[in-house]
């Protein structure tokens, strides 16, 4: 019997299950009632949900394309050869911005910028920076060596090479590192709520300071939904990038 296509995609089912418990969730409080009978209040109400989603999506992806951008470039920076001797250092300045718990980027940038997005926006994109960074520099110098003499002896320039040959064989690399940035700043971005950013982590800090255990688990488990649905995108993309890189080659060939 031939299975439906749908049924056994995980994704589909991912982002059905999130967006079925976001819009659905002031609808489920005889659920949350006999789960957590001892609560007064079992649903989480004071901020829909489906906010809370949307603006916790749409600071993760701020966020890290700020950290993509900056950290690309950065990476395309150091392994020219103007850029080699800078490397070490960027490194190092990447690195340090991983190892600085995002809380503490947080309180040292409100008093700054003040509460909000903003210490939110720069303490993810600070945080994104180091696995792209480090992504695009293992990308980019894991092209054989034998492939750039090819290049270089059918008359391509340096440009030409960084263009056409490095960067689409350092791709699914990259793709990897952005791919881990990005699913790390979802879940740090729950704890901007601290600094008064409206995210998916409203619910748990609630509930954390309210003795609330169903909202917690509401909003835990919005954000490891959102995480799942997001990886699993990821997942589709690099695939599909390997299936036309393997079209072209054999185009080519």
């Amino acid at each position: 019997m031939h299975v439906p296509r749908i049924w056994g995609n995980a994704f589909v089912w991912s982002v059905a299950a999130l967006l079925l418990l976001a819009y659905g969730l002031p609808h489920a409080q005889p659920l949350f009632a006999t789960l957590f009978p001892n609560l007064q209040r079992p649903v989480y109400l004071q901020e829909p949900m489906v906010n809370l989603l949307w603006q916790h999506m749409g600071l993760v992806a701020v966020s890290s394309a700020i950290a993509v951008i900056l950290a690309t470039l950065a990476g395309l920076f150091c392994h020219a050869a103007s850029g080699q001797a800078f490397k070490p250092l960027m490194e190092s300045i990447g690195a340090m911005g991983q190892t600085f718990p995002p809380v503490a980027v947080l309180a040292v940038a409100v008093p700054v910028v003040g509460f909000g997005e903003l210490p939110a926006l720069v303490a993810l994109s600070i945080f994104g920076v180091l696995p792209v960074l480090q992504a695009t520099l293992a990308g980019l110098t894991s092209v054989p060596t034998s492939v750039l003499d090819s290049a270089r002896a059918m008359g391509m320039s340096s440009r030409q090479i960084l263009t056409e040959v490095q960067i689409p064989l350092a791709m699914p690399v990259w793709l990897a590192g952005v791919r881990t940035s990005v699913i790390v700043n979802i879940g740090t971005a729950a704890i901007a709520s601290t600094v008064g950013a409206k995210t998916l982590g409203l619910p748990i800090l609630v509930g954390l300071s309210g003795f609330n255990t169903a909202y917690v688990l509401q909003g835990a488990t919005m954000v490891a939904l959102l995480a799942i649905a997001t990886d699993l995108a990821f997942d589709r993309l690099a695939l599909s990038l390997k299936v036309n890189a393997s079209s072209s080659t054999d185009h080519q060939a």
